[in-house]
Formats: structure tokens, C-alpha cells, sequence
């Protein structure tokens, strides 16, 4: 996972002059659950079908030029990038909700992590 190659993507298209920001998200695996209980590891699974999907969903937002989104699938360890997610568009007022929308339907229904204790 290269954050600033999915930025590079972005800067590379041909209407990147219409972008007037790009945010980025990117999750890491914590050493402690929700709940406070330690966490050894996760693992972690991604439905491309249903990503792609909500992605497709959140491009037609106003303002919003491309996202981008890299799930790192399989056994990871505390602190290893799990999400990243890239939005960019022309203002924040229509950037920061379409990055806070993807991630919560990504995280609800685009992966499915399991926590080892």
C-alpha cells in the first residue's frame, strides 16, 4: 500500500485541474479492540464486488473527480496499514463527507476483520 502512488494516480489524469483537494485515510491495525482488550493481530478479507460498488455509488456525489481505495488482505500484525482510501474533488464541503461515507460503508460492508487476541 502506497498512499502516495494513489495520489500520484490522481495527479496524473488529465482533468486534475478541476481537484481542489485530495484526503486521504489511512487505517492501521490497533493493539487494542473497541473494547480495550489487547490485540495481537487481524485478518482481514475484502468484497471487491461490494467496494467497487459503493465507490461507483460515492463518485456520482457532487464535485467528487476520483477515490481510490487499497485493502491489505490477510494476517496483519499490529501497526501494519490495513485501509486506505483517497478522495479528491474540488472543495472540502463536498470532499470530507464522500471520504467519510466510503470508509463507513467500506468498513460495514466492503471487509470483514477478525481479531486474535
Amino acid at each position: 500500500m502506497d498512499i502516495n502512488a494513489l495520489i500520484d494516480k490522481i495527479k496524473s489524469r488529465e482533468d486534475y485541474s478541476k481537484v481542489g483537494m485530495i484526503l486521504c485515510h489511512n487505517g492501521v491495525v490497533r493493539g487494542s479492540s473497541r473494547d480495550g482488550s489487547p490485540v495481537s493481530r487481524v485478518d482481514v478479507k475484502a468484497d471487491l464486488d461490494v467496494i467497487n460498488a459503493i465507490v461507483a455509488e460515492q463518485k456520482k456525489r457532487p464535485g467528487i473527480i476520483e477515490i481510490l481505495v487499497e485493502v491489505n488482505e490477510g494476517e496483519l500484525s499490529v501497526g501494519d496499514d490495513l485501509l486506505t482510501i483517497v478522495v479528491a474533488g474540488d472543495i472540502r464541503d463536498n470532499v470530507i463527507p464522500v471520504l467519510t461515507d466510503t470508509l463507513n460503508a467500506v468498513k460495514a460492508g466492503g471487509t470483514k476483520k477478525k481479531e486474535y487476541r
